[in-house]
Protein backbone atom coordinates (compact mmCIF):
# COMPACT_ATOMS: atom_id res chain seq x y z
CA UNK A 1 0.00 0.00 0.00
CA UNK A 2 1.09 3.43 -0.88
CA UNK A 3 0.12 6.59 1.44
CA UNK A 4 -0.14 9.80 -0.51
CA UNK A 5 -0.29 12.93 1.45
CA UNK A 6 -2.66 15.99 0.06
CA UNK A 7 -2.50 19.67 1.60
CA UNK A 8 -4.63 22.41 0.46
CA UNK A 9 -4.63 26.09 0.94
CA UNK A 10 -1.83 26.55 3.26
CA UNK A 11 -1.61 30.08 2.51
CA UNK A 12 2.15 30.51 3.62
CA UNK A 13 1.63 28.34 6.49
CA UNK A 14 2.77 25.49 7.21
CA UNK A 15 1.71 24.31 10.56
CA UNK A 16 3.83 21.87 12.66
CA UNK A 17 0.89 19.73 12.92
CA UNK A 18 0.63 19.28 9.56
CA UNK A 19 4.12 18.04 9.00
CA UNK A 20 3.93 15.94 11.62
CA UNK A 21 0.65 14.51 10.01
CA UNK A 22 2.09 14.13 6.25
CA UNK A 23 5.50 12.28 8.18
CA UNK A 24 5.84 9.14 6.42
CA UNK A 25 4.06 9.47 3.06
CA UNK A 26 5.73 8.51 -0.13
CA UNK A 27 4.66 11.84 -1.76
CA UNK A 28 2.48 14.93 -0.95
CA UNK A 29 -0.14 16.99 -3.00
CA UNK A 30 -0.76 19.87 -2.56
CA UNK A 31 -3.80 21.46 -4.00
CA UNK A 32 -3.04 25.25 -4.25
CA UNK A 33 -2.97 28.07 -2.47
CA UNK A 34 0.45 27.13 -1.43
CA UNK A 35 0.74 31.40 -0.44
CA UNK A 36 5.00 30.95 0.00
CA UNK A 37 7.64 29.17 -1.78
CA UNK A 38 9.30 28.35 1.80
CA UNK A 39 5.84 25.70 2.35
CA UNK A 40 6.83 23.99 -1.36
CA UNK A 41 10.50 23.48 0.49
CA UNK A 42 9.66 22.16 3.68
CA UNK A 43 7.28 19.98 2.11
CA UNK A 44 9.71 18.43 0.21
CA UNK A 45 11.65 17.83 3.59
CA UNK A 46 9.41 15.09 4.10
CA UNK A 47 8.48 13.63 0.35
CA UNK A 48 8.41 14.56 -3.48
CA UNK A 49 5.74 17.45 -3.72
CA UNK A 50 3.41 17.53 -6.84
CA UNK A 51 1.29 20.77 -6.71
CA UNK A 52 -0.56 22.94 -8.50
CA UNK A 53 -1.51 26.90 -8.75
CA UNK A 54 -4.33 28.22 -6.62
CA UNK A 55 -6.04 31.78 -7.43
CA UNK A 56 -3.84 33.06 -5.04
CA UNK A 57 -0.72 31.69 -6.29
CA UNK A 58 0.94 34.73 -7.70
CA UNK A 59 4.17 36.63 -8.45
CA UNK A 60 7.22 34.98 -10.22
CA UNK A 61 7.92 31.84 -7.78
CA UNK A 62 4.41 30.95 -8.69
CA UNK A 63 4.42 31.00 -12.77
CA UNK A 64 6.23 27.95 -13.17
CA UNK A 65 3.15 26.18 -11.19
CA UNK A 66 0.43 24.31 -13.23
CA UNK A 67 -2.76 24.79 -13.37
CA UNK A 68 -3.75 21.24 -12.89
CA UNK A 69 -1.55 17.98 -12.59
CA UNK A 70 -2.17 14.03 -13.27
CA UNK A 71 -0.07 12.01 -10.94
CA UNK A 72 0.11 7.94 -10.94
CA UNK A 73 -0.03 6.08 -8.17
CA UNK A 74 0.47 2.29 -8.57
CA UNK A 75 -2.75 1.46 -10.14
CA UNK A 76 -4.36 4.97 -9.53
CA UNK A 77 -4.71 7.78 -11.50
CA UNK A 78 -5.16 11.12 -9.64
CA UNK A 79 -6.59 14.57 -11.64
CA UNK A 80 -5.61 17.62 -9.62
CA UNK A 81 -6.59 21.52 -9.85
CA UNK A 82 -7.43 24.09 -7.17
CA UNK A 83 -11.14 25.45 -7.68
CA UNK A 84 -12.97 22.11 -8.71
CA UNK A 85 -16.13 24.15 -10.88
CA UNK A 86 -13.16 24.69 -13.25
CA UNK A 87 -12.98 20.76 -14.00
CA UNK A 88 -13.38 20.82 -17.99
CA UNK A 89 -13.32 16.80 -18.52
CA UNK A 90 -15.24 14.17 -17.14
CA UNK A 91 -13.23 12.05 -14.79
CA UNK A 92 -14.96 8.62 -15.20
CA UNK A 93 -14.47 9.01 -18.81
CA UNK A 94 -10.82 10.22 -19.16
CA UNK A 95 -9.61 7.21 -16.57
CA UNK A 96 -9.14 9.16 -13.13
CA UNK A 97 -10.21 7.31 -10.27
CA UNK A 98 -9.52 10.58 -7.95
CA UNK A 99 -10.01 14.33 -8.67
CA UNK A 100 -7.74 15.90 -5.81
CA UNK A 101 -9.16 19.91 -5.31
CA UNK A 102 -8.73 22.65 -2.60
CA UNK A 103 -9.90 25.90 -3.10
CA UNK A 104 -13.32 25.66 -0.42
CA UNK A 105 -11.53 24.94 2.57
CA UNK A 106 -14.17 22.13 3.49
CA UNK A 107 -12.88 19.21 3.76
CA UNK A 108 -14.87 16.30 1.57
CA UNK A 109 -14.07 12.74 0.26
CA UNK A 110 -17.40 11.58 -1.81
CA UNK A 111 -17.82 9.40 -4.58
CA UNK A 112 -20.10 10.30 -7.68
CA UNK A 113 -19.70 8.19 -11.12
CA UNK A 114 -17.36 5.96 -9.83
CA UNK A 115 -14.46 8.70 -9.07
CA UNK A 116 -13.56 9.60 -5.89
CA UNK A 117 -13.58 13.90 -5.22
CA UNK A 118 -11.29 14.55 -2.37
CA UNK A 119 -10.77 18.00 -0.83
CA UNK A 120 -8.02 17.80 2.14
CA UNK A 121 -9.76 20.87 3.52
CA UNK A 122 -7.07 23.92 4.75
CA UNK A 123 -4.11 23.27 6.82
CA UNK A 124 -3.36 27.28 6.68
CA UNK A 125 -4.35 29.96 8.58
CA UNK A 126 -8.30 28.41 9.98
CA UNK A 127 -11.64 30.04 8.25
CA UNK A 128 -14.77 30.89 9.73
CA UNK A 129 -15.47 27.54 12.08
CA UNK A 130 -13.97 25.22 9.55
CA UNK A 131 -11.88 22.43 10.62
CA UNK A 132 -7.41 22.82 9.56
CA UNK A 133 -6.87 19.42 8.22
CA UNK A 134 -5.18 17.99 5.48
CA UNK A 135 -5.62 14.28 3.67
CA UNK A 136 -4.59 10.93 3.42
CA UNK A 137 -4.90 8.70 -0.03
CA UNK A 138 -4.28 5.13 0.68
CA UNK A 139 -3.62 3.64 -2.66
CA UNK A 140 -3.79 -0.05 -2.76
CA UNK A 141 -2.99 -1.59 -6.45
CA UNK A 142 -5.90 0.25 -8.11
CA UNK A 143 -7.96 0.55 -5.35
CA UNK A 144 -8.12 4.26 -3.04
CA UNK A 145 -9.43 5.34 0.10
CA UNK A 146 -9.25 8.70 1.59
CA UNK A 147 -8.76 9.96 5.11
CA UNK A 148 -9.47 13.66 6.48
CA UNK A 149 -6.99 14.17 8.93
CA UNK A 150 -8.38 17.50 11.57
CA UNK A 151 -5.04 19.03 13.27
CA UNK A 152 -5.66 19.69 17.04
CA UNK A 153 -4.49 23.60 16.80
Amino acid sequence: MTVVGVISDTHGLLRPHAVEALRGVSQILHAGDVGAPEVLSELRAIAPVTVVRGNLDRGGWARGIPHDAVVQVEGVSIYMLHILAELDLKPEAAGFAVVVYGHSHVPRSEVKNGVMYFNPGSAGPRRFKLPVSVGKLMVDGTSVRGEIVELRV
